[in-house]
């Protein structure tokens, strides 16, 4: 797969924070497993000169999503918190573009193109393709993939490197579907 990427490619790398694997607020089954994928990845992309996004939720501490709040979910990535934080064993280039989401207390973003400038950053510059991985598959990989597909990108999801939460039982293969189905491409192998 390595060589397959191009300079006019982009690897989002979503949201692989503390709080989303095991032992976090909100955690993704087996959401730990997906960062050793990612780093391959990542390496692949440095290698090519590919543009490297990497997104988190970076909530305020009265977020609209959370239980606390009305919202659905427990109190999760609260700004400056160790739950915020990347998992410690994946590779953050100093290259990468960072893109924070969810900032805003009265608004929901799953996607890393929600309120970010991140569209017009890959369009200056030249991206054309991107790859997708991180978690949750269901939520902020699914909206991030959908959102690409809507500003007009190739979009191809990175299978090994996401999980899903699946608060109702097949909810990852629902996303999978609907990603398919809106123009997605499904990649299987590793770069």
């Amino acid at each position: 797969m390595a060589d397959t990427l191009k300079p006019s490619d982009a690897l989002i790398v979503v949201d692989l924070q503390n709080d989303f694997c095991p032992g976090g607020a909100l955690p993704v089954p087996q959401g730990d497993q997906v960062v050793g994928v990612m780093n391959r990845w990542i390496r692949a992309a440095e290698r090519v000169g590919a543009v490297i996004v990497i997104s988190r939720d970076w909530h305020p501490p009265n977020h609209c999503s959370f239980e606390t709040e009305g919202g659905p979910w427990p109190v999760h990535c609260v700004q400056n918190t160790p739950g915020a934080e990347y998992h410690g064993d994946l590779h953050l280039p100093l290259c990468a573009l960072y893109v924070d989401k969810a900032r805003d207390p009265d608004r929901e973003s799953y996607s890393g193109f929600s309120g970010t400038g991140l569209s017009q950053a890959l369009r200056r510059s030249g991206v054309q393709r991107i790859f997708i991985g991180g978690l949750a598959l269901d939520y902020c990989v699914k909206a991030t993939a959908l959102d690409g597909l809507a500003e007009g990108f190739e979009v191809h999801l990175i299978l090994p490197a996401t999980r899903a939460v699946n608060v109702n039982p097949g909810d990852g293969t629902k996303a999978l579907n609907e990603m398919r189905s809106a123009g997605a491409m499904i990649q299987e192998d590793d770069p």
